[in-house]
């Protein structure tokens, strides 16, 4: 039997984070992990093809391929920019932090 690799693939919604540990096969892509992992099988209503992926906070492609330990992440949408969302808190006087600028 060839080399294998233990990756991790996790997604999130506002309400749930699923962390999801894939043994693969040794040159495996983040594709690979993906469809193995059967991830989108647990967010019925969340179309997951198609969304940006990354490996330990870096985006990547669909055909990178993956080192043994590598974390999987699928990126949702963000509902608002982060520079607009601290643009419009200025405008109220906040901060990010929740905390009023004074």
């Amino acid at each position: 039997m060839g080399e294998q690799i233990t990756v991790e693939v996790v997604f999130a919604t506002e309400d749930e984070q699923q962390l999801l540990s894939v043994a693969l096969p040794a040159g495996s892509t983040v594709a690979d992990a993906i469809s193995r992992s059967k991830i989108s099988q647990r967010f019925p209503g969340q179309n997951l093809a198609g969304l940006q992926v990354g490996v330990w906070g870096h985006p990547v492609s669909p055909d990178h391929v993956l080192c043994d330990a590598d974390r999987v992440e699928i990126y949702r949408p963000l509902k608002l920019d982060p520079k607009e969302a601290r643009r419009q808190l200025a405008l109220l006087g906040r901060t990010m932090s929740g905390g009023s600028e004074d």
